[in-house]
């Protein structure tokens, strides 16, 4: 197995790009992989990450916590820093229930249901899209995975969400599209001048 470090990737796609879709258990004897239930295979690129005690609090930092600045412009004009602050990539579980309730526990990319779901922000938490319930749809972990930080009107034509798609009924499709249409109106709740590290 290819050994690579934290160098070696972009630790900003730790909870986008990257997604937890198992655990490693190791006995005396024995070895085995905990895989989640949507997970059917390994995948053949896997790679074992080597991280020293101070990359592993970076990663854990990334997956859970994420540092934002708000900017705000100055009486001339100029952007300047206004916020700096911690945000846990959380959502409240009241929302994310409420969430999973509308889209009838169904996840609205491939139609999905019965396995562990996940909210996905339609415009992304990590470009200031709010944790709402009208910016949030109810997706697998696998679907969540592979549109990634992908626009939602690219993902709408990425031909993996449209081969997935093709197991939703009109009105699924229907729904997923009509979001299109509300785009502008999220995109005036969207965090402004909000960037991530």
């Amino acid at each position: 197995m290819n050994k690579i470090s934290i160098s070696d990737i972009n630790l900003l796609d730790v909870g986008t790009k990257y997604m937890c879709l198992g655990q490693l258990w190791i006995g005396t004897d024995d070895a085995f992989l905990a895989m989640l239930p949507e997970t059917t295979e390994i995948p053949e690129n896997l790679k074992m990450l080597v991280l020293s005690t101070e990359d592993w609090e970076k990663f854990i930092f990334q997956m859970d916590v994420i540092e934002t600045e708000i900017f705000q412009k100055d009486p001339t004009g100029k952007l300047v820093k206004a916020i700096v602050r911690r945000s846990q990539r959380t959502i409240e579980a009241f929302v994310t229930w409420k969430v999973y309730k509308r889209d009838n526990y169904t996840c609205r990319y491939c139609g999905i249901d019965g396995v562990p779901l996940t909210v996905d922000h339609i415009l992304l938490w990590e470009s200031g899209g709010p944790s709402t319930e009208e910016n949030l749809l109810t997706a697998c972990k696998k679907c969540n995975k592979i549109r990634g930080n992908m626009s939602y009107e690219d993902w709408l034509k990425d031909s993996r969400y449209l081969a997935k798609a093709q197991k939703l009924t009109p009105e699924q499709r229907k729904l997923n599209e009509d979001i299109l249409q509300v785009l502008p109106e999220l995109e005036k709740r969207r965090y402004q001048n909000v960037r991530t590290r």
